[in-house]
């Protein structure tokens, strides 16, 4: 660090011309320290070591910002909150005789004015610098009568930056400092009233993020392209990420277009449907991102459940829109997401009891609708059918029948068989045989039934054609079942059509290992009393059972 001795030796030795030019050369580097610069440095006074009271001119050491009279405390400068300048001193030399004494024109808080003199000597001594220096220190007690000269002690700022190695403490020094400011901002109110000062970027690399400001905070880092605290809150909101806040920050997401984190919420919805639709965030959504879920073709959640989701997010959009929630009005704010509901996967005792009857179909639409449930070939529906899959991974199955023999007949009654699983696994559809007789097609009716409730959980009306030999053949549900482990179901299948071929040599227990991970589904099954066709654990249909872990 310069001393002050070598401040005004070459303050003298600068021509008076050049300095007013702001002339950029070796020793004008060391005297910029007023006013803020590139590095937070301020431009150099340009008056000589001139009798202060000759033309109401500075000390040309050094230039600086006007600071409140009332800041005393010596360690008052950059890196103490001091901002760029330091506190008045009246005995300088005494208290810290390193610092520099300058006196500044004018009483203004920006940088101090350019002002011309000429130099009294051409000497460059340091006697005469020592001169300089005693008698600025003698003009004080006359000074306070003049209010165009301060005399005040700041705390070098030049070159601060070669005292931080690292970026982080760059920036942590810039913090509440005047030093590069470029925003003030005026806290309170009256008397109490605070001017911070503030950056238009950030000061170090350290974040606290909470629940209450993380949105916020990412709102202000995408507004003014700070990536890394971008990061910071898209990874706390991702760690934070359940099926109670999915919607919400799915919306956010959208809005903030984070990608990434509005796939990762899709996923979350998808994976607990059921749950994220009972969340209190579901119904503030908006259309668009209401439309996003509806079309999805995984999400994991009976078709009738997402129809009482939508109708309840109506409810509340009707009104924010200021409308009656009438049937209308409902079918008014849904719009084309109506469409994205799939109606004819739901069963027909779901539509007749929920959507049939709510109003907000139109007449036509519940008899086409009713028409699809009911004949066969099914008529063409304005809604979606294609089904749902919320699975991922390798489909799997299992066969209960080691051996195949001929003749099972058909007289309109179910053929039924009682299972649980050992894990929660999605039963996606069963095997079954043929005709002995060649090629033939079959009507048929697929249910799981929850046993305890007896609760149709998932079923088909449809058909299937077989070859006339004696393998199985695939007939599948609308929409994945989920079965909870440890839980009994019956597997039903109602046939319509020629005698078929049937399994023997039943196993009671049947174990599906993974390849790729070894992990082991076991199903037990045993007879379903009450209707049934006559199949059993030892012989009968369903032979095979199609799942998905």
């Amino acid at each position: 660090m310069r001393c002050c001795v070598c401040l005004f030796q070459q303050s003298l030795q600068c021509s008076p011309s050049k300095m007013a030019a702001g002339e950029s050369n070796s020793r004008s580097s060391c005297l910029n320290l007023s006013n803020s610069g590139p590095l937070g440095n301020a431009p150099p006074s340009n008056s000589a070591h001139s009798s202060p009271a000759s033309n109401g001119g500075s000390m040309g050491a050094a230039g600086v910002i006007n600071r409140s009279a009332g800041n005393s405390n010596p360690q008052s400068g950059p890196e103490n909150g001091g901002g760029a300048e330091s506190a008045v001193r009246s005995t300088p030399s005494a208290q810290n005789p390193a610092r520099q004494p300058v006196v500044q024109s004018g009483a203004t808080s920006g940088a101090a004015s350019n002002m011309t003199a000429t130099s009294s000597s051409s000497s460059s001594s340091s006697s005469s610098a020592s001169t300089a220096s005693a008698d600025a220190s003698a003009a004080v007690p006359s000074l306070p009568s003049s209010p165009a000269s301060v005399l005040v002690y700041r705390e070098p700022v030049y070159n601060w930056q070669a005292t931080k190695s690292t970026v982080k403490e760059r920036f942590a020094f810039l913090f509440n400092n005047e030093v590069l400011s470029d925003v003030h901002f005026l806290v309170g109110k009256g008397m109490g009233v605070q001017r911070i000062p503030a950056h238009r970027f950030l000061y170090s690399d350290e974040v606290q993020i909470g629940p209450e400001t993380v949105m916020t905070t990412l709102y202000t880092a995408k507004k003014y392209a700070v990536p890394a605290l971008e990061a910071h809150c898209v990874e706390f909101l991702k760690k934070n990420l359940r099926a109670d806040n999915a919607f919400m920050l799915l919306t956010q997401a959208r809005l903030f277009d984070e990608p990434q984190l509005a796939s990762l919420c899709l996923e979350n919805i998808d994976k607990n449907t059921a749950d994220a639709l009972a969340a209190e965030g579901f119904t503030d959504i908006d259309l668009d991102t209401l439309m996003a879920v509806l079309e999805r073709d995984t999400l994991g959640v009976r078709e009738v459940r997402l129809f009482v989701a939508a109708v309840r997010w109506a409810d509340a959009e009707a009104q924010r829109q200021q409308l009656q929630p009438t049937p209308e009005n409902k079918r008014r704010v849904l719009g084309k997401s109506l469409s994205l509901i799939r109606f004819p996967l739901m069963t027909i005792e779901e539509f007749a009891a929920g959507p049939a009857q709510s109003g907000i179909l139109t007449d036509r639409e519940v008899v086409s609708l009713f028409l699809h449930f009911t004949v066969n070939p099914k008529p063409h529906v304005e809604f979606i059918d294609r089904p749902r899959c919320c699975l991922r991974g390798k489909e799997c199955s299992i066969t209960r029948f080691s051996q195949v023999e001929s003749r099972w007949g058909y007289s309109g009654t179910s053929d039924r068989i009682r299972f649980s699983v050992n894990r929660r696994i999605f039963v996606v559809g069963f095997g079954l045989y043929g005709s002995i007789h060649g090629p033939t097609d079959y009507q048929v009716n697929i249910q799981i039934i929850h046993t305890d409730s007896n609760t149709v959980l998932g079923q088909n009306d449809t058909g299937f054609s077989c070859d006339g030999t004696a393998s199985t053949f695939r007939v599948m549900f609308k929409e994945p079942v989920e079965i909870l482990p440890s839980v009994n179901y019956i597997a039903c299948a109602t046939l319509k059509g020629p005698d078929s071929h049937y399994g023997t040599k039943g196993m009671r227990k049947v174990t599906h290992e993974a390849p790729a991970t070894g992990t082991k589904t076991c199903f037990t099954f045993c007879y379903a009393a009450g209707n049934n066709n006559g199949t059993s654990v030892e012989d009968g249909q369903i032979p095979e059972v199609i799942f998905y872990t």
